[in-house]
């Protein structure tokens, strides 16, 4: 049960929305139509895409392999956006 607390605990404040499988799902296929505006644990991010249209999002992708859509005028998701750059570039 320690192990599904997490997930509960996070994804119960977080607007996911997810189109199909996430492990076969690319980020391109992926779109945001609401926004959490829950700060997530920047270790847990992967990677991350911007959005323009419909709504303006940056959606982060976590180790587990789920989506979320942000706010992106939010200063810690510059930051977590800053550190993904950091280990991207580190791993070259």
């Amino acid at each position: 049960i320690a192990k599904y607390e997490y997930s509960i605990d996070c994804l119960c404040h977080l607007s996911i929305f997810l189109l199909g499988s996430v492990a076969s799902q690319s980020m391109n296929r992926f779109s945001c139509v609401n926004l959490s505006a829950q700060k997530l644990n920047i270790r847990n991010l992967v990677s991350y895409k911007k959005q323009d249209g419909p709504v303006e999002a940056i959606i982060f992708m976590t180790t587990r392999g789920v989506k979320i859509c942000v706010k992106p005028n939010q200063k810690w998701v510059q930051t977590a956006i800053k550190k993904i750059n950091e280990r991207t570039t580190k791993g070259k």
